[in-house]
């Protein structure tokens, strides 16, 4: 709990969220500053003398946790925590909270958005009408491009949480079968799960729900798109470290999957010759840039509970508190 009189709050990447979304006001005397951005070499100063810092995508590092003398609480405005050190932070008694289950209609109906639209073929069909093909073919319609039904096919799910879950209620109302991945590398997990590289072979559709840690950073790499014995759409709407941008590349250039769709990148915003971006010239690839969390309601949704979290440990009873792991 905050001891303080007045706590000075610091947000700084207040860009992330829409400016006509606004934070109800804190319940408790403070000073709020928000910073539309912060580049790395300005968050040590930014957060010199912050009780509170909310951040989205600005990292908080050991040497800016050692200028913050009187930092109590660091709440991240998202679910994923990687840009914190979250032990330099635990070491120093300051509590991190995280956003949770905000996004649970929005990233999986984009997830499907994604995988209809290159199940379909929908963007390719869009391109060749607007260019004339359909004006020249001479009859009703034209197969220049594959078209493949849900029902029936299989959805592998990587990641076991809320949003993972939640695919698998729509993939199921399309009349997919569902198999959750056993974590890479973690055998046993008993009749829920199916072996990683069991899905890898049998999936038509891979769709990855999982956080970015050590053991996720590019899960899915050569020797994993070696395995997609049914060259599968890989969705990704979770983070840009989970794949192998490159050996993506080579994945789609060789047929061995049959599209992506991926909404987030290693590098954000990607420069021009990222590999994704480069991949866009490719009909089926689909590249959305970190919108899949951002309809209207989801992001009212994430702006009142950064308020609840900052307010719970204002009052002493903290939530959503991320613990750094365990070795």
């Amino acid at each position: 709990m905050i001891q303080n009189e007045l706590s000075k709050i610091v947000f700084l990447d207040r860009d992330t969220m829409p400016s006509d979304i606004a934070l109800r006001p804190f319940a408790f005397p403070h000073e709020l500053q928000e910073f539309a951005a912060t580049e790395p070499d300005q968050v040590g100063n930014r957060v010199a003398d912050a009780h509170i810092v909310i951040t989205n995508k600005v990292p908080i590092n050991a040497a800016a946790v050692a200028r913050a003398r009187n930092l109590k609480l660091v709440a991240v405005a998202a679910t994923g925590t990687d840009i914190i050190d979250l032990s330099a932070c635990a070491a120093r008694d300051i509590t991190v909270s995280n956003i949770r289950n905000y996004a649970t209609n929005t990233v999986p109906e984009h997830t499907f958005a994604l995988l209809l639209a290159l199940r379909r073929s929908l963007l390719a069909y869009r391109d060749s009408v607007r260019d004339g093909r359909w004006a020249a073919s001479g009859q009703f319609c034209y197969f220049d491009h594959p078209i493949r039904d849900l029902a029936g096919s299989v959805l592998g799910i990587i990641g076991d949480g809320a949003l993972g879950r939640a695919v698998a209620d729509i993939g199921r109302a399309f009349g997919m079968r569902v198999l959750f991945s056993a974590y890479k590398g973690v055998p046993g997990m008993g009749p829920l799960y199916t072996p990683f590289e069991d899905v890898l072979r049998t999936s038509d559709v891979i769709t990855l729900h999982a956080p970015l840690t050590s053991a996720t950073r590019n899960m899915i790499a050569a020797p994993e798109f070696a395995l997609m014995d049914r060259k599968p759409l890989l969705i990704n709407t979770a983070r840009g470290g989970l794949v192998d941008e490159v050996a993506l590349g080579e994945a789609l250039r060789r047929g061995l999957i049959a599209g992506a769709g991926f909404d987030v990148a290693t590098v954000e915003p990607p420069p021009n010759d990222h590999p994704l971006i480069r991949l866009t010239e490719l009909p089926n690839v689909i590249l959305t840039p970190h919108v899949a969390w951002a309809s209207r309601e989801a992001i009212q949704s994430l702006a009142d509970q950064l308020v609840d979290n900052i307010e719970a440990y204002w009052s002493g009873r903290p939530q959503n508190v991320v613990e750094p792991l365990r070795a």
